[in-house]
Order: structure tokens, then C-alpha cells, then sequence
């Protein structure tokens, strides 16, 4: 399916390549890519010879029906493992612990360093936990990997995708064989990703933020609901206004009938006191 999928790809979409010699022709490699969109983990082993397993929740696995069982055999048949998020420790620990067999597997091992997509295209900070302890438990060496424009060949939430031409960049070899035994020393972690992140935005060009992408993505959520609950409270203040303003309207309108029905009442005094002899 592997060879079918990538064609299909590779022919729809003409992803352009460079630093393909970067990738060894066998032996066990880590591929640390950027996330743009949902469509990266599929271009990245279209333009390899070679296959390259990048993880998945597992619900893609799991769901009922024609259509779970497609899409199951789908991400399996383009390289995906079912990782199991639940427990403690969720995802990091299932995906550090599936990295290292697919390795040990003298096999290429695919993963986002940001742990989920950019939010608005910039390259976050790397998550420490996965990709520096299972580099480090392996002795693997790390090819840094850009992904070009897939964020505009598939936007987050769009289900069609554009006929936009991508591109994939592939970085030489990090190794960190100085750093052999320390994968639980959590400033190690750190310079390990952040040297990988710094090759990873020398190659994409994006723009660097400090922080993580799922803080981002927390602020985001913040600001637009608060920017949603100040809509609703706006339109909760000019719904009350208006019937602020109709209720004035209907009590002018009284206070002007009484008046006028009180003048007439008057002028029929009036005019009653005229007529009387």
C-alpha cells in the first residue's frame, strides 16, 4: 500500500526533495521533522526508498465500522503505529517506548519534536522527553526534517485537500554519542532537542518561538473565547439596551396617550360648560 499511496502522492502532488542522501540506506535513523499539517507524516515516506513508521492514537486503529477499518488500514499501510495514550503518562511514554523497538529494528523512526502541529506556521520549542531519551537509549542519529507549504496543501480543519506543490528538506546526521548514558538527565534532553530544533529552523526558515506549541494553542483557545464571551456579552448588553429603549418607547407612548386622551377630556369639559344654558 506504502508503494500505491506514495505514487499516488508523489504524482498528484510533485513534493520536491532535497538532502535525500542524507538518509542512510540502511540501519536505524530518527527523522525529526517540523509539524505543519496532518498530511506530514504521509509526504515524508512518499519521497523515501525506505519505510519510516511515525506513531498514531489509537482510535485510528480501533474505530467501528467500513470506515474505521479503512482508515485503520490506511495508517498502517503508510508506515503509522497505534499508540495507546492512556495511563499516567499517556502518549510520551508509548511513544518513547515504540521508538525505540521500531529502532532496534535497525528501522527509521519518524516524530515531531513540537509533540503537535504549529498553530499559526512559526517552529516552537521541542518537547525534551521523546525524541532526545529515545536518540540517547539508541544510539541513533538524528536527521533533522523540514516540511514546506503542507500547511497550505492541507489547512488545519480542512478535509480536501489543495493541489499545492510541497516541499521536503532533509538535514545531515546529528549524533550525540557524547551524551551516552545521560537520557535521564533532563538538561541533556534539553541541549539535545534544542540542537535539533535550531537545525530543523535553519531548514524550514520559520520563525522561532520560545515555548510550546501546546501553550500556544492554550492561549489561543483563551483568547478566542474570551474574545466569543465579550461577543455574547456585548450583544447580551445591546439585546438589553434595545429593550431598555423599547420599553422608554412604549412608556413615552403611554404618557403621550394619557396626555391626549386627559386634553380631550378637557376640551369635552369645555365644551360642555359652553353648551349649558
Amino acid at each position: 500500500m506504502k508503494v500505491t499511496i506514495g505514487g499516488s502522492l508523489k504524482l498528484a502532488f510533485r513534493p520536491w526533495v532535497e538532502g535525500l542522501e542524507n538518509v542512510p540506506s540502511e540501519g536505524p535513523a530518527i527523522l525529526a521533522s517540523n509539524h505543519l499539517s496532518f498530511s506530514d507524516s504521509f509526504f515524508l515516506p512518499a519521497v523515501l526508498d525506505r519505510k519510516v513508521t511515525f506513531i498514531a492514537k489509537a482510535e485510528y486503529f480501533t474505530t467501528p465500522g467500513v470506515k474505521g477499518r479503512l482508515t485503520a488500514a490506511f495508517f498502517k499501510g503508510v508506515g503509522q503505529l497505534p499508540v495507546d495514550r492512556s495511563g499516567a503518562r499517556g502518549a510520551g511514554e508509548a511513544a518513547i517506548r515504540s521508538g525505540i523497538e521500531v529502532l532496534e529494528r535497525g528501522e527509521l523512526f519518524g516524530l515531531y519534536p513540537e509533540g503537535t502541529r504549529s498553530p499559526d506556521g512559526r517552529l516552537y520549542r521541542g518537547k525534551p522527553g521523546g525524541l532526545a531519551r529515545v536518540a540517547l537509549a539508541t544510539g541513533a542519529p538524528v536527521l533533522p526534517v523540514a516540511m514546506i507549504d503542507t500547511e497550505k496543501v492541507q489547512p488545519p480543519g480542512k478535509v480536501v485537500p489543495k493541489l499545492i506543490r510541497p516541499g521536503i528538506r532533509i538535514g545531515k546526521p546529528l549524533e550525540f554519542s557524547r551524551y551516552q548514558g545521560m537520557e535521564h538527565d533532563r538538561f541533556v534532553l534539553r541541549a539535545v532537542t534544542d540542537e535539533v530544533m535550531y537545525e530543523i529552523m535553519k531548514l524550514s526558515g520559520q520563525e522561532y518561538v520560545d515555548m510550546y506549541a501546546t501553550a500556544m494553542k492554550r492561549q489561543l483557545a483563551e483568547a478566542a473565547k474570551a474574545e466569543k464571551d465579550a461577543e455574547k456579552a456585548e450583544k447580551a448588553e445591546l439585546a438589553r439596551a434595545e429593550r431598555a429603549e423599547r420599553e422608554a418607547a412604549k412608556e413615552a407612548a403611554k404618557e403621550l396617550q394619557e396626555e391626549a386622551e386627559q386634553e380631550a377630556r378637557r376640551e369635552q369639559a369645555a365644551e360642555q360648560r359652553r353648551s349649558d344654558p
